[in-house]
């Protein structure tokens, strides 16, 4: 009984061609498998609730579960699994992600209903990692333009953490009375001073924490944390007046799983996050859980700031993508100025 981890959607033909091996060469006492593709920055979270889980399903079904692993930029992980990469469960950072899933065919209409909170085990937000004593006063928005500022933070294009990042500096600026061109002139300059776009958050964690570059790196709370205990002090975190609400939803990959014959058990995998014991592993990874008892116990750990959701800065996240993320959006128009 093991979890495997798999780093980025680079791995996909790989994962693919060592599926249809391991679907020949794997008797009928073997192992039952399930793939999860998720996100960048959550490794550590599924690691833990998949050892509590595989033990969980020896103990009712006395079958042995292994769970396979595969992270990367959240936007390259749905165009992976979309391509062929079989997960049995997609785990992504954004909505409009698996939604695209859904889109191609592989997810079934109606998949948000088939959990509690809209198939949402947890929420987070987005913060910032400053260094030690926060030596550049950085302490809201409106700091990160300042003179001898250079950020870091992940592509949009590829990167859950890059698309919520972009959306929060763009929101705050509406939500503080700011127009529409103040937010691009913001965003605009706030980008100005970004010297490399990493794929992914974890990517971005290692240019800011490892590499030392920049002075303040924009991220997932959760990261940001992850990147305080590492750092031994050396890095802090920053909130923000205002951030975006982060909604990493959950599915099962409908062909996947019928074609495979994992259905059952991905179901229950997916189940077993609104449970108390999950929702406390979700707590102790610093993801915001739904769990009432649950979040009491852990209050003190997440301040409690304003959030705002998509439609604060667009009609839907379909025309979030539109204005901000397709070719020749927003975000395309403000980077390729002074490049």
């Amino acid at each position: 009984m093991r979890a495997i981890l798999l780093v980025g959607g680079s791995l996909t033909a790989f994962l693919v061609v060592w599926a249809v091996i391991a679907s020949h060469v794997m008797g009928p006492g073997a192992d039952l498998e399930l793939l999860n593709v998720s996100y960048d920055p959550t490794r550590e979270l599924w690691r833990e609730i998949n050892d509590h889980f595989i033990r969980q399903y020896m103990e009712r079904h006395g079958v042995p579960l292994v769970i396979r692993q595969s992270h990367g930029g959240s936007s390259s992980q749905a165009r992976s699994v979309m391509d062929g990469l079989e997960a049995d469960v997609v785990t992504l950072a954004l909505w409009p992600d698996t939604d695209a899933i859904r889109r191609r065919g592989l997810i079934a209409d109606g998949w948000e209903d088939r959990l509690p909170n809209r198939s949402l085990p947890y929420y987070s937000t987005v913060v910032f990692v400053v260094r030690q004593g926060n030596p550049k006063g950085i302490r809201d928005w409106k700091d990160l333009v300042k003179e001898n500022i250079t950020i870091i933070t992940p592509n949009p294009k590829t990167s859950g953490n890059g698309k919520l990042s972009f959306l929060a500096a763009w929101g705050a600026v509406l939500h503080q009375g700011g127009t529409e061109e103040d937010a691009r002139r913001f965003v605009t300059e706030l980008y100005r001073r970004v010297p490399v776009l990493d794929s992914g958050a974890r990517g971005s964690t290692t240019t800011f924490l490892h590499k030392g570059i920049g002075d303040v790196q924009i991220t997932w709370e959760n990261e940001a944390h992850l990147e305080v205990k590492e750092s031994r002090g050396t890095v802090e975190i920053v909130y923000p007046s205002v951030s975006f609400r982060a909604e990493p939803h959950v599915a099962v990959v409908d062909a996947n799983v019928d074609r495979r014959g994992t259905r059952a058990a991905a179901e229950e995998y997916l189940q077993f996050l609104y449970t108390e014991e999950a929702q406390t592993i979700i707590a102790r990874h610093f993801f915001r859980p739904f769990a009432k008892e649950v979040q009491k116990r852990f209050a003190l750990q997440f301040p409690d700031i304003p959030m705002f959701g998509i439609t604060a800065v667009a009609r839907d996240w379909d025309d979030a993508h539109r204005k901000f993320f397709a070719e020749g959006g927003e975000f395309d128009r403000i980077y390729a100025q002074d490049r």
